[in-house]
């Protein structure tokens, strides 16, 4: 089992620890509903440095890019990040990321903790252009400060002005007395806030410095728990759950991030899947009674019949419902439409709405 830089922190903190992607991580301190709440009221804290980062450099970086990726790369300036997919050449999907373009030549893609072996594999199994390619997951710790009042609490520890990062955009700038970290406004939860990168041997400093400049507004470190009840309320995917080796992009919902004016991994075959439309479909649904749905519990028509499974499922905190997240033939799919989720003996009624489910 991996630690992270913070490890013992989250220890002396009270989290409770348990085993993630390969790594020992906090899942929770006080509970998921009030680290949720703080998130979505004021702010939080999480130690996201499981996560995998990859440095791809040269003259080539960017052919081998647009080459794994399903997003249109060529249109990232410095200081921008696009989120992305790797497909695979069977229809399925590799893993989801964000790449930054740092310089001209020089791009940083972050990946999922869990498939950071497999990612590094899969790029350099594909660069046949002579990219020049760096694994620095290893190196780097990556901290997200997110919540309404993230820009607010956390000024007083840059020169730099937090509230003109624009979503999706970062810089590189001083923060909690360390140069040349990265500052990027691309969140996993859809309150506003930002994430910094850094080095192993700063995130301690930038921990302690980030919870001292946010006490007065109320923030709290925030576990693994909270951040997925706080992703899924905004229904975006994790991969394991809502999108792997099996789901294209098409009927995942990313044809938005699927861009057919350059080729890539399996792009015709893709291409086709749009044109024709896909079978099935991640759809968000929200139950109509009581109930709690899980990953893994199976969507049933009205005669009982299994036609999906959901993919993640939850009580959310925001609404006070069950909400989650799962693949159903097409003809299920249009919002409105209802369906049934399998709870132990009882099919609760559920109804097919648009995303996201937290309005804000």
């Amino acid at each position: 089992m991996k630690n992270t830089a913070l490890t013992e922190t989250h220890k002396a903190l009270g989290a409770k620890m348990v085993p993630f992607a390969g790594y020992n991580m906090p899942v929770q301190y006080e509970g998921v509903n009030i680290e949720h709440e703080t998130v979505r009221n004021a702010v939080g804290v999480f130690d996201v440095s499981h996560m995998g980062e990859f440095l791809i450099e040269g003259e080539h970086a960017l052919p081998l890019i647009q080459k794994v990726s399903s997003n249109d790369a060529s249109k990232l300036t410095i200081g921008k990040a696009q989120y992305s997919c790797m497909p695979n050449d069977d229809g399925g999907i590799v893993d989801d990321l964000i790449i930054y373009r740092i310089k001209e030549e020089q791009y940083l893609l972050v990946v999922n903790a869990s498939n950071i072996e497999k990612d590094w594999s899969w790029i350099e199994s594909k660069n046949n252009v002579g990219a020049t390619m760096s694994d620095l997951s290893e190196d780097y710790s990556l901290l997200a400060i997110q919540g309404p009042k993230a820009v607010e609490a956390m000024q007083s520890l840059t020169t730099q002005d937090l509230s003109g990062i624009k979503f999706y955009n970062f810089l590189v700038g001083d923060f909690a007395d360390i140069e040349h970290v990265i500052i990027s406004a691309t969140g996993y939860t859809g309150s506003g806030g930002f994430e910094i990168y850094c080095k192993n041997s700063e995130v301690k400093q930038v921990w302690d410095k980030v919870l001292e400049a946010g006490a007065d507004f109320g923030i709290k470190p925030i576990g693994l728990a909270a951040r997925d009840t706080l992703r899924l309320e905004m229904g975006y995917c994790l991969y394991g759950n809502d999108i792997d080796d099996t789901t294209s992009p098409i009927e995942a919902g990313l044809s938005w991030i699927t861009k057919f004016t350059k080729d890539f991994t399996n792009s015709e075959a893709l291409k086709a899947e749009k044109e024709k439309g896909p079978k099935r479909k991640l759809i968000a649904f929200e139950l109509d009674e009581r109930g709690i749905p899980r990953h893994g519990y199976d969507i049933v028509d009205d005669t009982g019949n299994k036609i999906g499974e959901v993919t993640s499922g939850t009580m959310s905190p925001s609404l006070g419902k069950g909400i989650g997240l799962g693949y159903v033939p097409t003809i299920f799919s249009e919002v409105n439409s209802k369906i049934n989720i399998q709870i132990r003996k009882n099919a609760i009624p559920a109804t097919v709405v648009k995303l996201p489910f937290y309005k804000g």
